[in-house]
C-alpha cells in the first residue's frame, strides 16, 4: 500500500504520535521511511541560524537517529534527512524527490494544546501549506496510539460528492481491503447556517437524506467490491461535528477526507475548513487528500477485490515549488 513515506519530525512530544504511526506503516508494508527534519520547524535539534556547514547537520542527524533508535530497529530502510529552509517547501520537495505515497505529520508546535483551535487559521502554517499542495495523502496524527498498533478496523470516509471526495472514497476502499476493515461512508447535509426561521422542514431533510443514500449506493457500491463490510450514512448538521460524532460512534481508527474539495481558492478554502476542524479534534488520525493528488480512481474490482479493469491514470496537476 505504502512504499515511500515521508515523516516530518521535530523534537516535540506531540510529534511522537505521528512518528509512531509512520514507523508502524513502514514496518507493516516494508516501506522506505524518510525522517525529515527541517531546521527551524521547532527548537531543540537545531535551527537555521545554527546549522553550520562544519558538522552541525550531522550532529542533528545523529541526535534524531539516537532518539528513535529503538523504534527503528525493525525498519531496515530508513533515512534521516536534515536540511535548512522553509519547512513546507522542504517537505513537499522531499515528497517529490522520493516519490512519496504518504506524508505523516503532527501539529509541530509545543503549544498545541493551547493553540489547536487557532493554528490552522494562522497564515504560514506548515500543515496548511503541505496539505494544500501535496501530491499524495497527508496523514495528520494528533493523538497517541499504542506503539505498533495502527491496524485499521473501522474507517470513516466523508463525502460531499465532489470529484476529490470520490477519490477519497476509492482510497478508503483500498485501505479497507488491505486491512480487512469496515468502511462507513458519510454525507452530511449542512444545515448549520440555517436559522430557526429558515430551518428546513423535516420532510425536506428526509427527502434529501433518501436522495443522498440512493446516490451513494448508485455511485460507490460497484467500486467497493472486495470490502468485507461497508455502509452508507447521511446525517444533518455541522459537517465537522457530525463527522467527529460518527467517528466516535464507530470507534473509527481513521477518518479520510478530501481537502478543500469544492472551494476554488485554496487559501479561502483552508481557513476554518472541515478537514482542519476534524483533524485537530479527532481521537484518531485524519488523512487528507487534496485536489492535486493523482489517484487512479478508475480502478474496478471483482468480488475478491482484484483489479479487473483500470481507466487511464489522470495527469498530475500538482504544484511545484
Amino acid at each position: 500500500m505504502f512504499k515511500d513515506i515521508i515523516l516530518a519530525v521535530t523534537p516535540s512530544e506531540i510529534c511522537e504520535c505521528a512518528a509512531d504511526a509512520a514507523i508502524g506503516f513502514a514496518q507493516r508494508f516494508d516501506a522506505k521511511l524518510y525522517m525529515l527534519h527541517v531546521c527551524g520547524m521547532a527548537q531543540g535539534w537545531g535551527s537555521v541560524e545554527h546549522l553550520v556547514p562544519s558538522g552541525e547537520a550531522d550532529r542533528i542527524k545523529g541526535s534524531i537517529e539516537e532518539y528513535y533508535a529503538e523504534k527503528l530497529k525493525s525498519v531496515p530502510e530508513c533515512q534521516v534527512l536534515v536540511t535548512p529552509g522553509m519547512p513546507h517547501a522542504e517537505i513537499l520537495r522531499s515528497a517529490r524527490k522520493y516519490n512519496a505515497d504518504l506524508i505523516v505529520m503532527g501539529p509541530h508546535t509545543k503549544d498545541y494544546a493551547e493553540t489547536r483551535s487557532k493554528m490552522w487559521g494562522m497564515a504560514g502554517s506548515t500543515l496548511e501549506k503541505v496539505s494544500q499542495k501535496a501530491r499524495c495523502p497527508v496523514m495528520i496524527v494528533t493523538r497517541s496510539t499504542p506503539y505498533g498498533e495502527n491496524s485499521f478496523g473501522n474507517i470513516v470516509v466523508a463525502t460531499d460528492f465532489s470529484e476529490q471526495a470520490e477519490c477519497a472514497v476509492h482510497y478508503g476502499a483500498q485501505l479497507a481491503r488491505n486491512y480487512k476493515a469496515s468502511l462507513t461512508i458519510l454525507h452530511v447535509l449542512d444545515v448549520d447556517t440555517a436559522t430557526d426561521a429558515h430551518m428546513p422542514a423535516q420532510t425536506v431533510i428526509e427527502r434529501k437524506t433518501a436522495e443522498a443514500l440512493e446516490r451513494m449506493d448508485r455511485e460507490f457500491t460497484e467500486r467497493l467490491a472486495g470490502v468485507q463490510h461497508f455502509e452508507y450514512q447521511c446525517w444533518e448538521g455541522k459537517p465537522a461535528m457530525e463527522i467527529l460524532k460518527l467517528a466516535r460512534l464507530k470507534k473509527a481508527d481513521l477518518i479520510l477526507m478530501a481537502h478543500h474539495s469544492k472551494e476554488q481558492d485554496p487559501e479561502k478554502a483552508f481557513l476554518g475548513s472541515t478537514v482542519a476542524q476534524v483533524a485537530l479534534n479527532a481521537s484518531c488520525p485524519t488523512m487528507s487528500i487534496n485536489r492535486h493528488f493523482d489517484l487512479r480512481c478508475g480502478m474496478m474490482y471483482d468480488q475478491s477485490g482484484q483489479v479487473v479493469d483500470s481507466k487511464t491514470e489522470s495527469e498530475s496537476v500538482g504544484e511545484g515549488l
